[in-house]
């Protein structure tokens, strides 16, 4: 398996597909060896972890900023590419480079059944070991180039990438239908070819008091309702969305605070927007959280909106429902397929979704149904159920293997 990161250094949730699904198969007793591109500390469960890095010394050591696998052309590492070269140094291209060629030398020296790689950085790695080894190979496609510009100026360089990987791949997994649609109609996927997996969710152990939820809990003390949203604060995400919904919302409610957690190339621009909308006194930004620090968050919220302008999947309203905070999603979304007891919008309808809010912050019957039944429906999207469905997909390209053979 060929990813890109995995917690607790990762930027999204990528990385934390990535570790939920590898556990999981682990957990089915498979043998499974996860290849990363950067030597760092990380917990395996089980599962065994090899570092390129390892082969290619401190060159290919991890460089911060650069290597974001959310990096993309509006403001990101894009510009100033001319061909397959990047002008910043070259170093994001050296490292996915570097990790194909580890990839094409290590599989040439072990023994395994299929090579499964994770989204467009790790789609050259996949297919070089596959080249060397002849063995199937399986793509799984977490987002496109058209998500993470919002269907805006896509960057050719991973665009082709990833139509590239489509193209090799024995099987293309989709973590919905949402996205096996864009690689139908963008990318000339052959349909038969692509198996949607929805993605699971972690159900936390607890959640450590931070100084963030008391701050919170201040104000529900004082009677505020709190909205949350947490994501890359980014084009994709619709962050923007999120803010003027907020002014809206805070013309007719006075009595709430909107919570912001994530970082990201839009962070400034909303700081300021904020500013201008004179709401800053009941807007919070945090800056990005993780783990336990996040989940004392969700605690504290009393609505998760997720506005998002293209989004495979979305695993964070899972993580939300199983605090019990109901949720706000778009329907340009991925898990929209998979939950019914959730309030649906179109990101671009800023009328809509200031209803949504009100309605759920004013109606304590409609937040205990949305948290109740939206809960039951989180925990029955176990990373266990897209394992089983990983591994029929496995044994199907096998057996076609054996039988070209």
């Amino acid at each position: 398996m060929f990813g890109w990161e995995l917690p607790p250094h990762n930027s999204g949730g990528l990385g934390t597909a990535c570790a939920g699904l590898a556990r999981a198969l682990t957990m089915r007793d498979i043998e499974l060896t996860f290849v990363l591109p950067r030597k760092v500390p990380i917990d395996t469960f089980g599962y065994r972890i090899i570092f390129a890095a390892d082969q290619f010394g401190r060159d290919s050591s991890y460089i911060p900023g650069a290597l974001s696998p959310y990096a993309t052309t509006p403001g990101g590492w894009a510009h100033g590419i001319k061909g397959t070269r990047l002008i910043q140094g070259g170093t994001f291209i050296n490292e996915v480079e570097r990790y194909k060629i580890f990839a094409g030398a290590y599989a040439t020296r072990v023994s395994f059944d299929v090579i499964h790689a994770h989204d467009w950085l790790s789609i050259p790695a996949g297919i070089e070991a596959k080249r060397v080894s002849g063995k199937p190979l399986v793509v799984h496609i977490h987002a496109t180039e058209f998500d993470r510009t919002g269907n805006g100026n896509i960057n050719q360089y991973v665009y082709e990438i990833e139509r590239m990987g489509i193209q090799e791949a024995d099987r293309v997994i989709a973590v919905s239908w949402f996205t096996k649609n864009i690689l139908v109609n963008h990318y000339g996927a052959d349909p038969d070819k692509i198996m949607v997996v929805h993605n699971g969710v972690d159900v936390p152990s607890s959640a450590t008091i931070s100084s963030y939820q008391h701050v919170l809990q201040a104000h529900r003390a004082a009677g505020k309702k709190i909205v949350l949203y947490v994501g890359r604060l980014t084009l994709q995400k619709g962050p923007d969305y999120f803010l003027r919904a907020a002014k809206d919302v805070l013309e007719r409610e006075k009595n709430v605070l909107f919570v912001m957690v994530g970082s990201g190339d839009m962070e400034q621009q909303l700081i300021e927007e904020a500013a201008r909308f004179a709401i800053s006194d009941r807007f919070l930004f945090t800056g990005f959280l993780r783990g336990n620090e996040l989940g004392s968050v969700f605690t504290a919220a009393d609505l998760f909106v997720m506005p998002s302008v293209s989004e495979p999947f979305g695993i964070v309203p899972l993580e939300s429902l199983i605090y019990g905070v109901p949720v706000l999603i778009s329907k340009q979304s991925g898990i929209s397929e998979v939950l019914r007891h959730a309030l649906k919008v179109d990101f671009w309808d800023k009328d809509d979704m200031v209803n949504s809010i009100i309605s759920v912050i004013r109606h304590q019957s409609l937040h205990a149904t949305l948290s109740s039944l939206g809960r039951q429906e989180a925990y029955a999207q176990s990373w266990e159920r897209a394992a089983e469905k990983c591994l029929r997909i496995y044994d199907s390209i096998k057996e076609q293997s054996i039988t070209t053979v």
